[in-house]
């Protein structure tokens, strides 16, 4: 782990970040996009107190799937840390049969799920789900799929939303995607991947680093900083088309791009007037940009809060320590957010504009931290050292973050008490700078 002791980056324009240095031993080479390029592994780590006892026999036929449908299911409402699994075996279960009650009542299931997977005569796959009360005996819903090979695996988030969505009665976030980058000693590359990080795609590959990817309100471009010219420049990848339009190439350092809530504007840090500020550029477009900040420091990191009035940032405008501020989204006083501690970085804002997750230097290392927005309280989700780059569920229920288990840099998310953490391993070896995209609407 790089040691983050001084308050610039490699290109001497913002706070210093593991992923703007190379490393030996990142990552093995990368297997083809979608398939074993991204084999993760799904452990949960903490229980809580009040989660909803749920069982997952294995569906009838799923074996004859390329993926069998309900291990994924299970594993998506485990980590949400709203459910526990009970032991369901040696049962299979479909979803015409009524299931005897009083024996996954004895197991101590609430909600039983059970399913069947049939596949059809032109190679797709006829999958039938039923949610069950056991306390009650009653049907909670059906669900019925008919799906290609290759969307077995989206199917799954689907019925886990399903289930989630039934019994928690709020938006459930499985069937949505994330973004990291990965490193090998060859190419850097940003993947987008279901939220569980399987089914990776390649964006983009360069030799040079790609950082900071950052998710459109619509989930239709990634906005990231290649250095494969040479330098930081900001692109907008268009995700249907492939098109990378360049959005700043200005003079000096073009840095830390994030949308506005309306998706009509890049938030960047650059330096082309000297140091590093905050500009607003118009998106499509790009060919001017507005100075939001005013200072003689550093400011960086923007972010702005999803419900249009405030951009959060770094500083080191008091006292040359990195602390988070804001400012009105349409001009006005900067304000400081984070009264304590001398080194907060990595804003990000929940979708309700309510809490604010972001990385802070303690003694323990640089931790996760959870910051209330009207209280100004703020607690530390324990249990990892070297913290970065943490991004809201678009529920706002979980967070993901790029960190270090077993000398090794991972993922995780966390629900936002920090009781369930389940950490989301690669085969690929290392990965960074993960982004959590928005509802497809």
């Amino acid at each position: 782990m790089v040691q983050r002791n001084l308050p610039l980056d490699s290109q001497g324009h913002g706070f210093a970040r593991r992923s703007f240095l190379a490393r030996a031993g990142a990552v093995g080479a990368l297997a083809a996009a979608g398939q074993a390029g991204a084999q993760f592994r799904v452990e949960v780590t903490d229980l809580g107190a009040s989660q909803l006892p749920i069982a997952f026999p294995a569906f009838r036929g799923e074996l004859t799937s390329p993926h069998s449908i309900s291990p994924i299911v299970r594993a998506d409402l485990e980590r949400s840390g709203m459910f526990r699994s009970i032991d369901a075996n040696p049962f299979i279960l479909d979803e015409a049969t009524r299931p005897d009650f009083a024996v996954w009542r004895k197991r101590g299931a609430d909600f039983l799920v059970a399913g069947r997977v049939t596949r059809l005569v032109n190679d797709r796959f006829d999958i039938r789900v039923q949610l069950w009360d056991c306390v009650r005996g009653q049907e909670l819903g059906y669900v019925r799929y008919e799906e290609k090979p290759g969307d077995m695996r989206l199917a799954a988030h689907v019925i886990a939303d399903f289930i989630y969505e039934k019994l928690i009665g709020e938006k459930s976030v499985f069937a949505t995607r994330i973004a990291y980058v990965t490193k090998t000693s060859s190419a850097h590359t940003l993947w987008v991947a279901d939220s569980d990080g399987q089914n990776a795609v390649a964006a983009f590959s360069s030799k040079e680093p790609i950082i900071s990817p950052s998710w459109s309100p619509r989930g239709t471009h990634l906005a990231y900083v290649s250095f494969h010219e040479g330098r930081p420049i900001i692109y907008a990848h268009e995700l249907a088309s492939g098109r990378q339009p360049v959005v700043a190439n200005f003079k000096g350092s073009n840095s830390a791009p994030a949308w506005s809530e309306d998706g009509q504007q890049i938030i960047a840090t650059l330096s082309r007037d000297g140091g590093s500020q905050i500009y607003a550029i118009d998106f499509p477009g790009g060919r001017e940009a507005r100075r939001v900040t005013q200072s003689n420091s550093i400011d960086t990191e923007p972010c702005c809060s999803p419900d249009g009035l405030w951009i959060y940032f770094v500083s080191d405008r008091r006292g040359g320590s990195p602390q988070i501020y804001r400012i009105p989204r349409r001009g006005g006083l900067v304000e400081l957010v984070t009264k304590s501690g001398n080194y907060n970085i990595s804003p990000a804002i929940s979708p309700d504009s309510k809490l604010m997750t972001y990385i802070a230097r303690t003694g323990a290392g640089y931790e996760l931290h959870v910051m209330d927005l009207v209280t100004g309280q703020a607690t530390a989700i324990k249990g990892t050292s070297a913290d970065e780059s943490p991004s809201f569920s678009p529920n706002g229920r979980l967070i993901l973050y790029a960190t270090v288990l077993q000398g090794r840099e991972t993922l995780m998310t966390t629900t936002i008490d920090g009781r369930i953490k389940v950490p989301v391993t690669g085969q690929v070896g290392d990965i960074r700078e993960p982004a959590w995209g928005p509802f497809v609407r």
